[in-house]
């Protein structure tokens, strides 16, 4: 064989051989609603990653009331430390274009100080990235992303079994007792946070959570939330103005200052926390329908039905609004089969402010009807309880045992003393008694 023949015939073995060499699987594992793609070398890491994600994503979703429509995967690659690359930043974000859509990929350095509150964060911060830049398919290469604003990332809590409600209430406790609140202009600002202490990061954790409670529970908060993030890319230099425009009752600076204050006032006595029965309820709704007008002559008292008395007052936008941000709040505390209701009489507040009264006073008649409604099922719910707790239950309850002991007590005459003034004493009282 020629020498050329034996090269073109070695050429040709190395090539068959490489095609028949089956290439080794990538380590990388899918989660369930496909959209996270991790990559790394522990199937049991992955497997946590995965599943933290989906749980991240549960709790983004649940809480702007929106469904799972991802449209850009987010690649995850989870890497343990490397000896050679010992400058590797913990966590790196990118946002790039392909030419054929957005690609998503989150580096994550796994060492022995990684916590998961940490990683869910990062997780976290690119889940919103897609949401925000999901309608921005066609992004110029290169293009720089605005992150999205460290409070929104910071106060989007786990879900209930996760989140330690006791802690939230201690941490705002100290800055409430000494009256050294923040303005939420001043939080607003973008801040960097690590190079704040362990309790300057709790506390501003606190505030971020005040924050997104106070969104989510005005009128329709949890779509103007999802509607404020996908609108973040386009924001403005003032993140008040972006909230005010997103969120009508923040548009003035006065009333934003005073819900923000109640709302973390309310955090730290817990009150938000404790259910009112469906009659507690009924009570304080029907003391905050009732809107006092103050003008030059003396105040007067309107039901929030009368509107059409009172609407063309000067100051009816100002005590409209402060209506509605107060049976917001009381909806936070509603018990739960009035909780529609008491956002519906919100929502009402909010259009008023605003000067729109189309088709208000046929929902105004709607929801006279449900209140009369919920408060005879109510009363109903009351009695049937009262009936089953005497006709069916197979013993005494024990509920009045410590109060019939103490009745028996006083009913029974008090023991005669025996010695001799006191029998001297009685005597001469039944004397005087005949």
């Amino acid at each position: 064989m020629s020498p050329v023949c034996r090269t073109s015939f070695m050429v040709l073995c190395v090539l068959v051989c490489a095609h028949t060499v089956v290439p080794a699987p990538p380590e990388r594992s899918i989660s369930t609603s496909r959209q996270f793609l991790v990559h790394g070398p522990d199937v049991r890491l992955r497997g946590a990653i995965c599943d933290l994600a989906e749980r991240t994503k549960g709790d983004v979703l649940q809480l702007i009331n929106q469904r799972d429509e991802w449209t850009t995967p987010i690649v995850v690659n989870a890497q343990y430390p490397q000896a050679n690359w010992p400058e590797t930043p913990r966590a790196a974000l990118n946002l790039a274009q392909t030419g054929f859509g957005l690609k998503l990929q989150l580096d994550l350095r796994i060492d022995s100080d990684v916590s998961q509150p940490e990683v869910r964060r990062e997780l976290l911060r690119a889940i919103l990235l897609e949401m925000m830049y999901r309608r921005e398919t066609n992004l110029p290469a290169g293009t720089a992303y605005v992150p999205p604003p460290a409070w929104l990332l910071d106060g989007i809590p786990p879900r209930p079994a996760d989140f330690d409600w006791g802690k939230l209430i201690d941490i705002l406790e100290a800055p409430v007792a000494a009256h050294k609140i923040p303005p939420l202009k001043e939080f607003l600002r973008p801040q960097e946070l690590s190079g704040l202490d362990a309790p300057g990061r709790s506390l501003s954790c606190a505030y971020s959570f005040a924050l997104v409670e106070l969104l989510t529970h005005t009128p329709d908060g949890r779509g103007r939330l999802a509607r404020f993030i996908a609108d973040l890319p386009s924001a403005s230099n003032d993140p008040m103005a972006d909230l005010g425009l997103h969120f009508p009752e923040l548009s003035n600076a006065r009333s934003a200052e005073k819900a923000w204050n109640s709302r973390i006032e309310r955090l730290a006595s817990g009150q938000p926390f404790q259910l009112l029965s469906a009659e507690e309820t009924e009570q304080k709704l029907a003391e905050l329908l009732i809107l006092k007008i103050s003008g030059a002559g003396p105040e007067i008292k309107y039901h929030l039905d009368e509107f059409p008395q009172f609407i063309r007052n000067a100051s009816s936008k100002l005590i409209f609004a402060r209506s509605s941000r107060d049976l917001s709040v009381l909806a936070t505390r509603a018990n739960p089969i009035c909780r529609p209701m008491v956002y519906e009489y919100a929502r009402i507040g909010t259009l008023l402010a605003r000067g729109n009264t189309n088709g208000i006073a046929e929902r105004l008649t709607r929801l006279r009807a449900s209140r009369n409604r919920i408060a005879a099922q109510a009363r109903k719910i009351d009695d049937y309880m009262n009936w089953f707790e005497v006709t069916k239950s197979r013993g005494p309850s024990g509920a009045f045992t410590d109060y019939m002991k103490a009745a028996e007590l006083v009913a029974q005459p008090k023991p005669r003393r025996r010695d001799p003034i006191s029998v001297y004493l009685d005597v001469v009282e039944t004397q005087f008694q005949n």
